[in-house]
């Protein structure tokens, strides 16, 4: 049995067991067990990897990783919301709505110049 390497939901290197199709469908109770307490086993077919086995506790941590919670982008845009009341940030936005093009052109090449 070969192994691949990728980088797990915790972004650890970690090796993948391979097991060929064929033996993973006369196998499947072993490879199964593997999958479920190892994390995961990637099953190829003519030596390239075609799918992936995983443990539920694996799938959920990949899930929980790729998606953030509704209440955490909540939280996050009535955070950004909130700085963006203060009467500092309300002031900024009125003097940039209210700033000539000329105006505008020198704060934006001021800007550029701060950031080499």
């Amino acid at each position: 049995m070969t192994t691949l390497t990728f980088r797990n939901s915790q972004g650890e290197l970690v090796d993948l067991p391979t097991v060929t199709a064929s033996r993973f469908k006369n196998e499947f109770g072993a490879n199964f067990e593997k999958a479920a307490l190892g994390g995961a086993i990637a099953i190829t077919r003519h030596d390239q990897p075609k799918a992936v086995l995983l443990s539920y506790a694996e799938f959920e941590s990949l899930v929980k990783a790729r998606s953030p919670a509704l209440d955490d982008l909540s939280a996050q845009f009535d955070g950004l919301l909130a700085r963006m009341q203060t009467p500092k940030a309300r002031k900024a936005m009125a003097t940039a709505f209210n700033a000539s093009p000329a105006s505008l052109g020198r704060a934006a090449v001021k800007a550029a110049a701060k950031r080499r």
